[in-house]
């Protein structure tokens, strides 16, 4: 995958979407709504582009629960329409960052959830690249969020305008409904992420066929101490 360079202050523009944009754009939508609506109970948002509009053939399904869950609802939901997972992982990004389960149903479909619950900061996070939830999806609502290049899209009825996050960040953070501390915070991280490539993440580890997340998570905690140190932090009982 190529990694996508910040664009540069001033950078601002109007995209009209030609008829096959509009047609994988529904096609990617319906395919995240047959899901979220077989996930309606466990409260389901997809984010990122698919959020805001700005597609290509490519672009994943992303799909977030904002509040911890058992394992087990989530996979049984899915049984019933039909959908297994290919892939399963625990992954952290950071120390400091809340552990996620992660589904993998296809190659570009993918269902994630705290295993402790989010922090405020990092649900702003998800507002941050562009969220909505079922009741939106339905109503084919697009939302302005900002992308990997710190790039604001804002959609339009034949598309979407976009202008660099650089060139007015408290502007940009007010269109997306987030405080301007979560923006300076993405633009220096992936300011650094251009200057040295990616940094990676703390930790993944795939779950075996045997496995559930919470086991695994069990033998994850009880060897890495960074995590029980979260755990005090955040108040969460072992």
């Amino acid at each position: 995958m190529v990694r996508e360079k910040i664009l540069s202050t001033g950078h601002q523009k109007e995209v009209i979407y030609d008829e096959v944009h509009w047609h994988i754009l529904n096609e990617k939508r319906n395919f995240a709504k047959e899901i979220m609506q077989g996930l309606e109970k466990l409260n389901p948002n997809i984010h990122g582009s698919l959020a805001r509009g700005d597609i290509h053939k490519k672009s994943d399904i992303d799909i977030i629960l904002l509040n911890p869950v058992h394992s087990y609802k989530i996979e049984l939901e899915l049984e019933k329409i039909h959908y297994y997972p290919q892939e399963k992982w625990i992954i952290q990004a950071t120390p400091k960052h809340t552990p996620k389960g992660k589904i993998i149903l296809e190659e570009e479909v993918t269902i994630s959830f705290p295993l402790i619950p989010f922090t405020t900061r990092e649900i702003e996070f998800y507002k941050f690249g562009g969220m909505i939830d079922l009741d939106e999806l339905k109503q084919n609502i697009r939302v302005p969020g900002i992308n990997k290049k710190l790039v604001l899209i804002f959609p339009t009825e034949k598309g979407h305008k976009e202008f660099s996050v650089l060139t007015a960040p408290s502007v940009a953070a007010k269109i997306v409904g987030v405080g301007i501390e979560i923006v300076n915070e993405r633009i220096k991280v992936l300011r650094r992420r251009d200057r040295i490539g990616r940094t990676g993440i703390f930790f993944q580890e795939r779950i075996g066929p045997t496995e559930t997340f919470e086991t695994k998570f069990k033998s994850i905690i009880s060897k890495k101490p960074e995590i029980k140190r979260l755990f005090r932090k955040r108040g969460v009982m072992l």
